[in-house]
């Protein structure tokens, strides 16, 4: 196989991937018998390797009884047999840290990993494909060239013209969601580089699989099975009731529109309307509700009937503010989103969303949160806000922007945020069908069923919000052929990438994550619920936050006397935090900060624990996110990879 044919494997071999993770203490199924050994300073992080292709398995350390094992393989370390020089020439190993000892490899054919981080790809649409060389200074030179992205683009086409050079793999064309369809991207090592052209990069030490570069199914008759959903979340408090009607008037006219034509039996509405909290006002009758879940069983035009009754409020919310966020999350949660590869969700509301914070909110759940629950179920949310006069007068409109900027972030489209200026029924209708075209138009296109007569007037405002939508759903049919792709586990190679598309920097390619395991991820929980505890309780009396929390966590702890000589919290969440590389709310703050930075401020630092709290109740709360490895059936040992961003 030539260095050129080969590309990465997004597929992994989850059967031949035993392990528990990372060192925190889980609970024992049965008497542990021994342990593996912990890391050089380290108090709770074993000792793990993955397997080199050659590796074989002894049940000592000779070669007499060995047998061939496979590469990419991932085993706890439990001893290490050294040689007359004194250099490790045979590890024992095991596929937990619970004692289940496997046998002997030799060394040379094992790699250190030092910590669980692994590498995600974003979807590739509207990006360049990342590079993976040889060395990390060809990779260190990359990044730093003043032209990188000219660089990069010079090595990518020779590469793909038969010249490889430094390059030892392209990311694949198609995409696949390691949420959905989980593949491992171990990283051995990350480094920030610092850029005179420009902002930091991460340099990124990898090991992956390569195979052969397989080839997509793009035929039409592959890609008519292609479907997505459209589903509208709708503030429908009091004086909703035009914008209720003319979103009710689109759907009905492009359900007319495609009603007789092939490409009905690829798209489908939904409806979920939301209020604000019944323990505010009961006469609000509820605080979410379905209208319409998207059928593919129904006929198209069911949808009609189906939210033909929605109206708005009979009696005002407590606020202007409404919990926009529990309305996302209920479509979130009740739409079977699986059944398309096109999974679209149109927030329309006048009013900013409840905050975490807000002793209002429904579910709890910030900004940042519902985001990051939207994009592992792989959907993309566009925000449609209504900036009426009302909202001016209410000084709502600068903070539900940022807000709904920042929930409708998507990949390299940037933020789906369309403002309808004056917030009047005319323009919102304008707004409303241009999306809803647009998304059906590329839908059509996808599938290969164009449908005449249904682009928007060629606006100015149109093109842009085409041009966007033309990015979204790029990625949803990159993720489609992605998922629809056959690949095979080959030998495990090493190479040398960055996390941005070095033409521009802004575009995220691979994204940082860390594997835990529910059990680690629920130790997780309780570590940051011993914090808002200690920092609720120690309100009236900040000075002794550090002292109460200390003891909270000592009492809990392997080794106590660490955690009383802790000067930071970030000492007591546990080692395997330490090593990341992000940047956290929390970890570094010292008891002198804390004191320092006010009441205020300690409450936001509080708000926003309480916050990742709920996030991660939202993942253990979701079956299809966790993945097994190695044919452990034990739920606590399924991991998840988180995002850097969801950690503390």
């Amino acid at each position: 196989m030539s260095k050129l044919s080969r590309r990465f494997l997004l597929q992994a071999s989850v059967s031949a991937i035993g392990m528990a993770l990372l060192g925190i203490e889980q609970s024992v199924w049965g008497q542990i018998s021994t342990t593996p050994l912990l890391m050089q300073g380290k108090q709770s992080l074993y000792q793990k390797v993955i397997t080199r292709p050659g590796a074989v398995l002894s049940p000592d350390p000779s070669m007499e009884k060995a047998t061939p094992l496979e590469g990419f393989k991932i085993f706890y370390v439990y001893q290490r047999h050294q040689n007359d020089q004194k250099i490790d020439d045979w590890i024992q190993v095991g596929s937990n840290a619970q004692g289940k000892i496997e046998g002997w490899i030799p060394a040379d054919k094992v790699i250190d990993w030092r910590h669980t981080m692994v590498g995600a790809f974003t979807n590739p649409a509207g990006r360049n494909r990342a590079l993976f060389l040889k060395t990390e200074q060809d990779q260190r030179q990359l990044i730093t060239d003043p032209q990188s992205g000219q660089k990069a683009e010079e090595l990518r086409k020779a590469a793909l013209a038969g010249n490889p050079g430094p390059v030892v793999a392209l990311e694949p064309e198609t995409f696949v969601d390691i949420t959905h369809n989980f593949y491992l991207l171990p990283i051995l090592e990350a480094q920030q580089i610092e850029r005179e052209n420009g902002p930091p990069m991460r340099l990124l030490h990898v090991i992956s699989a390569p195979s052969q570069t397989a080839k997509v199914d793009a035929s039409p008759a592959n890609l008519r099975n292609f479907k997505a959903s459209l589903v509208f979340v709708m503030d429908t408090t009091l004086s909703m009731e035009p914008y209720i009607q003319q979103t009710q008037n689109a759907v009905r006219s492009i359900v007319d529109s495609i009603k007789n034509t092939a490409v009905k039996d690829n798209f489908r509405f939904g409806l979920v309307a939301y209020r604000d909290s019944l323990k505010d006002n009961p006469k609000l009758e509820y605080e979410t509700k379905v209208y319409a879940k998207p059928d593919f069983n129904q006929p198209i035009d069911s949808i009609n009937s189906a939210i033909a009754s929605v109206h708005d409020a009979s009696v005002s919310s407590k606020s202007f503010d409404e919990d926009a966020i529990a309305g996302i999350k209920t479509a979130l949660d009740e739409i079977d989103w699986n059944s398309s590869a096109g999974r679209y969700l149109v927030l329309v509301t006048d009013a900013g969303a409840r905050e975490a914070n807000d002793p209002h909110s429904i579910t709890g759940l910030g900004i940042e949160e519902i985001r990051q629950l939207a994009e592992a179920k792989g959907v993309a949310v566009f925000i449609v806000h209504l900036l009426t006069p009302a909202g001016k007068k209410n000084n709502d409109h600068q903070k539900a922007t940022k807000q709904y900027k920042t929930l409708s972030q998507f990949g390299t489209a940037g933020s789906l945020y369309f403002p309808v200026q004056g917030g009047t029924p005319e323009e919102f209708a304008k707004v409303i069908r241009t999306l809803s075209t647009s998304l059906l138009q590329q839908v059509a296109n996808t599938t290969g069923r164009p449908i005449a007569g249904l682009n928007p007037e060629n606006k100015k405002e149109d093109k842009e919000t085409e041009n966007k939508i033309k990015v979204v759903s790029e990625a949803m049919r990159l993720a489609y052929m992605g998922k629809e792709e056959k690949t095979s586990i080959p030998d495990v190679v090493s190479s040398y990438t960055t996390d941005r598309d070095l033409a521009d920097p802004m575009k995220k390619s691979l994204e940082v994550r860390v594997l835990l395991t529910r059990n680690q991820l629920s130790d997780l929980a309780q570590a940051l619920q011993i914090i808002l505890k200690t920092g609720l309780a120690g309100r009236t009396e900040p000075q002794t936050f550090f002292t109460q929390l200390r003891s909270a966590f000592a009492a809990a702890a392997r080794d106590p006397s660490k955690i009383i000589q802790s000067q930071k919290i970030g000492a007591m969440l546990g080692e395997y935090l330490q090593d990341l590389p992000y940047k956290s709310d929390i970890m570094n703050i010292s008891e002198r900060d804390w004191l320092a930075m006010g009441a205020i401020a300690q409450k936001t630092v509080l708000n926003n624990v309480e916050s990742r709290l709920r996030l991660y109740q939202e993942y253990e709360s979701q079956p299809d996110l966790w993945v097994h490895l190695g044919g452990i059936t034990d739920p606590g040992e399924a991991v998840y990879p988180v995002p850097l961003e969801a950690l503390p």
